[in-house]
């Protein structure tokens, strides 16, 4: 597969959950860009048997574009995408897929950066959806970083889930797990500066 290639194909969800990869993500080490909690970005990692629950989310904060870091406890080879969002104008519909950076990518680099995959997301679904990938671009992973924009309503972006559906690698070495994060605090140092940047941009309201 060429990098930035677009995919809107959609399969129905079959089988049970033993190739779900729930268990080698580093739910701990999740973060996130642009959210309006910060620290909700690991809401959206959950075990298969709550994939439809809408009780907690990740939504963004001051615009509909927001960036969610995903690192696995060891690598991966990844088959599939499953994503549930927002209803009605909270559905984003686009979703930019950057693979194995190690530090979590800003906006400016996931606008002008060139994602492994550019994904067209279905409107309209209440259910999770799920987004097949080329297992040859995806085949030893140990971060996703993931894009969520364009929402129906052009406000706001909410996910509720996100998970992954593949096979284990080979572990990782020891130590190798913990992500390093630009900034302190980095779940919500970048949202302070990347909120403020985008309210000073915005037009001021009537």
């Amino acid at each position: 597969m060429a990098d930035g290639e677009n995919l809107s194909n959609v399969t129905q969800i079959v089988g049970g959950s033993n190739d779900n990869m729930f268990v080698a993500i580093d739910r701990e080490n999740v973060h996130g860009l642009n959210l309006a909690v910060p620290e909700d970005a690991k809401e959206t990692i959950k075990p298969w048997d709550e994939r439809e629950s809408t009780d907690k989310f990740a939504q963004s904060n001051v615009d509909d574009q927001m960036i969610i870091h995903i690192p696995f406890v060891q690598n991966v080879r990844l088959r599939s995408i499953l994503i549930k969002s927002g209803r009605g104008e909270l559905t984003p519909r686009r979703l930019r897929v950057f693979a194995n950076h190690a530090n979590i990518i800003d906006f400016t680099d996931a606008d002008d950066g060139r994602p492994s995959v550019d994904i067209a997301l279905q409107e309209g679904q209440t259910s999770v959806t799920e987004y097949p990938l080329h297992v040859a671009a995806f085949a030893n992973i140990h971060t996703l970083t993931l894009y969520f924009s364009n929402s129906t309503g052009g406000d706001l972006s909410r996910i509720y889930f996100i998970g992954f559906k593949g096979d284990l690698r080979t572990p990782r070495k020891e130590g190798t797990n913990k992500l390093p994060i630009p900034a302190a605090n980095a779940a919500d140092a970048p949202l302070i500066d990347k909120a403020a940047e985008k309210r000073a941009s915005q037009p001021t309201a009537k």
